[in-house]
């Protein structure tokens, strides 16, 4: 059996903000995509993340205004991963790091991004994301 890269499966039409952009903007584009997290760019290069979780932690719950910048609240520390890595390696991280969703970087520049349950879409990496989310879910670290 040939090992998938990460670059067959993940998404690679993905919405932006700015760090400059306001909260309200990146809640906007969730909203609209239905999904859970926006990358943020700034000049082609990927400086953050802003999750809905940041949304609420670091905006709402601290009485941030919908206007402020996205910098204020996103998450800099972030994991990234190549086009090219193999699906299980990246599920490993995935479920290490506790995270949901991942950005693809080439380059230095963003070239897409990919979930957990993207990691579903393969009927043989079924029980791998499954146990990577279970693993997410719970706080387990490996």
């Amino acid at each position: 059996m040939i090992a998938l890269k990460i670059k067959e499966i993940m998404t690679t039409d993905v919405r932006t903000v700015s760090a400059n952009d306001s909260i309200s903007e990146a809640a906007n584009i969730m909203k609209q995509l239905d999904v859970g997290a926006v990358p943020v760019v700034d000049n082609n290069i990927l400086v953050g993340i802003v999750t809905d979780r940041d949304l609420v932690l670091r905006g709402l719950a601290v009485g941030k205004n919908s206007n402020e910048r996205v910098s204020n609240i996103m998450t800099k520390d972030i994991t990234t991963v190549t086009p090219d890595m193999d699906i299980h390696k990246v599920a490993d991280i995935m479920a290490s790091k506790q995270i949901r969703r991942l950005p693809i970087v080439e380059n230095n520049q963003l070239v897409g991004i990919v979930s957990i349950g993207d990691m579903a879409v393969e009927d043989i990496y079924e029980n791998e994301a499954g146990e990577a989310l279970h693993t997410i879910s719970m706080g387990v670290r490996h």
